[in-house]
């Protein structure tokens, strides 16, 4: 198959790029450079003779959104929506990148693909809007929801905390909110998986089994690299304010009820000592 990433050259769909090579598939990444999806002309002159595309281009800076929601609306809710008309005209399937913070945070368990949506913080409003805008322009599109990504190819949580334990004696990391740290490659696999299957357009959930806290997850990252964990203290989400609100609890269940599809994915801590062995 032929597959158009857009965001191609971001942490995702890097490692998404990469895993498809070593399939054999012939897979064109695109940036905002060469494929720009607020305009709706762009994507019609990209996207030409494509099997498969994947929308992972994304306003991702979620606190700066809270300042700029227009700018960061016109490429997760209208790009996104260009992306899924020009899909539909040109008889693609289509794959839209979306995040956990589509939901508000106040669940007790996991949520299912199909909770309402209710968004605290501009950046998930602008991805919600975009989940709505694809599902209505193009309802054979899948909607993967996704969360706490880390990889080789940007910045993330695991680097910084790497970086941080050169850096200093002690660190503080929030322990009141809960989610599922996921590596960009095992999500690539999963997206690779559900194309693969045929899956059915509608939401998905693609993150790691199990949950944490951030707190947790440094742990984690200390431990299997080996360094001194204890040098790791929780502390409280209010004792680090963000100007974006963060969901308290936002793990999602990661399989569509009723439709068989992919693997379950990995554990997040069998992510993140596969994610350090392949740095190591």
């Amino acid at each position: 198959m032929r597959w158009l990433v857009t965001g191609g050259r971001g942490m995702f769909g890097t490692d998404l790029t990469l895993l498809l090579k070593e399939r054999g598939e012939q897979v064109v990444p695109v940036g905002s450079a060469e494929c720009d999806i607020r305009s709706l002309d762009a994507v019609r002159d990209t996207m030409r003779d494509f099997d498969v595309v994947v929308n992972a281009a994304a306003w991702t800076a979620v606190d700066d959104a809270e300042a700029h929601e227009a700018e960061a609306f016109a490429i997760n809710a209208t790009g996104a929506r260009n992306v899924a008309l020009v899909a539909r005209e040109t008889d693609t399937r289509m794959v839209q990148i979306s995040t956990d913070y589509v939901f508000d945070g106040t669940a007790r368990e996991p949520y299912e693909p199909e909770h309402p949506q209710s968004p605290q913080s501009a950046y998930g409003r602008t991805k919600t809007a975009g989940e709505w805008a694809v599902r209505a322009t193009n309802p054979d599109a899948l909607t993967v929801r996704t969360a706490w990504l880390y990889g080789e190819h940007g910045p993330n949580f695991v680097k910084t905390m790497l970086r941080l334990a050169g850096e200093r004696e002690e660190l503080a990391v929030v322990d009141d909110q809960v989610g599922q740290p996921t590596w960009t490659r095992d999500l690539a696999k999963h997206v690779a998986a559900l194309i693969d299957s045929g899956a059915p357009g509608g939401y998905y959930h693609g993150t790691t089994s199990g949950q944490t806290s951030w707190y947790g997850f440094a742990l984690e990252i200390f431990t299997v690299a080996g360094l001194d964990a204890s040098r790791v203290q929780p502390c409280s989400s209010a004792d680090v304010p963000r100007a974006a609100r963060r969901p308290t609890y936002s793990a999602l269940v990661g399989h569509k009820h009723g439709v068989s599809v992919a693997s379950p994915m990995p554990s997040w801590s069998d992510g993140v000592r596969r994610f350090l062995a392949s740095r190591a």
